[in-house]
């Protein structure tokens, strides 16, 4: 037999093999899925278990049953691109004819001392877990800081708001306000939000270095109290990814191709934040690349020449709480409860694995 090896039961390495079990698969390919984790968690979700308002339960996708699909699970300890072996704790080496990498992302602490140490991440479902535990340990009107003003860092905000009405949340960013890269419309209706409903908003702030209880700002010389702090301030891909010998890009993401496979070693793709993309990471783009990457799968598996158009991505859509959000559908703003329910919508297929 031979084999296809995924990397990773995230959105990208799921639409990978939900595609390709949806056709007719050559009756001498099987496929093994590798995960450290028994289900799919839905990590754009991460932010409602973290704050309390979400159970462990609701945010976990079985993964396919199917005769032609093996699951294994462990943690994967290193590639052998040269004989094509992975290693898996707990496992035998897998060997593999054709390999996808999609191993996610990890928390970027740009060489701030002490930030891995003493903060808190929502980057995997067990960090995300522990951060819950964190938080929602704090002693009544505790403090939480929470680090980058970007997408997660905003609804982790809002989301533990809810859960929480007696903490002081405060939210930092190196720039001048939350969502820098979203038009100022949406801006100005997130800070309204934040303003009504009492979290801190604060800009240019340039932290050097944290400590336990203690965060310190370059830019206005303050040392800022916190209980816990949730790091939200940038992504890169998993250490496993970082130490492959291979060429990346400025964000440490791996070179590919058009038909998203590494230039030397074309039987092996890599998928959603491991990938080089012209695209800011996001599950709607890893899901986008994972159909591409079956199709391409598909026809080497035929003897056809894949024919790929480009991804298209729909939008972007945030929460602000389970009454209010926001997003950006075709280049235009959308505020309020609409993008809300959408965003629900969106959640509802993905446990279903309808997109």
């Amino acid at each position: 037999m031979r084999k296809l090896v995924i990397l990773g039961g995230g959105y990208g390495g799921l639409a990978i093999a939900n595609d390709l079990l949806e056709k007719q698969l050559p009756y001498d390919v099987s496929i093994v899925l590798v995960d450290r984790q028994p289900f799919q968690g839905l990590k754009t979700e991460y932010y409602a278990l973290a704050a309390g308002t979400a159970s462990d339960l609701e945010i976990r996708v079985k993964f396919p049953s199917d005769p032609r699909l093996q699951l294994a699970f462990g943690n994967i300890t290193d590639i052998d691109l040269e004989q094509q072996l992975v290693r898996v704790e707990g496992h035998d080496p897998i060997a593999y004819d054709w390999l996808v990498l999609g191993l996610g992302c990890t928390d970027k602490y740009h060489g701030i001392e002490g930030a891995e140490q003493y903060s808190t991440s929502i980057q995997s479902f067990s960090a995300t877990r522990r951060t819950y535990a964190l938080l929602n340990d704090i002693k009544p009107y505790g403090q939480v800081s929470i680090v980058g003003g970007g997408l997660s860092g905003v609804e982790v905000a809002s989301e533990l708001r809810e859960s929480r009405p007696d903490l002081n949340i405060r939210l930092l960013d190196r720039g001048p306000k939350v969502l820098s890269a979203f038009p100022g419309k949406l801006q100005d209706f997130v800070a309204d939000w934040f303003m009504e409903h009492n979290v801190e908003m604060r800009g240019h702030v340039s932290l050097t270095r944290l400590e336990q209880g203690m965060l310190y700002d370059s830019n206005s010389g303050e040392e800022i109290r916190t209980d816990v702090t949730v790091w939200t301030a940038g992504i890169q891909p998993v250490e496993l990814i970082q130490r492959l010998a291979l060429p990346k890009d400025s964000q440490g993401r791996l070179m590919i191709n058009e038909y998203h496979q590494l230039p030397d070693y074309t039987n092996v793709f890599v998928v959603g934040d491991c990938a080089s993309l012209p695209y800011s990471p996001s599950a709607q783009a890893a899901g986008g690349q994972g159909k591409q990457i079956a199709e391409v799968l598909y026809a080497i598996w035929h003897d056809k020449t894949p024919r790929l158009g480009k991804i298209k991505l729909k939008g972007v859509l945030g929460s602000l709480g389970k009454k209010s959000g926001f997003g950006i559908m075709g280049g235009t703003p959308i505020l309020g409860r609409v993008p809300r329910l959408v965003k629900s919508g969106v959640l509802w297929k993905s446990k279903r694995h309808l997109g």
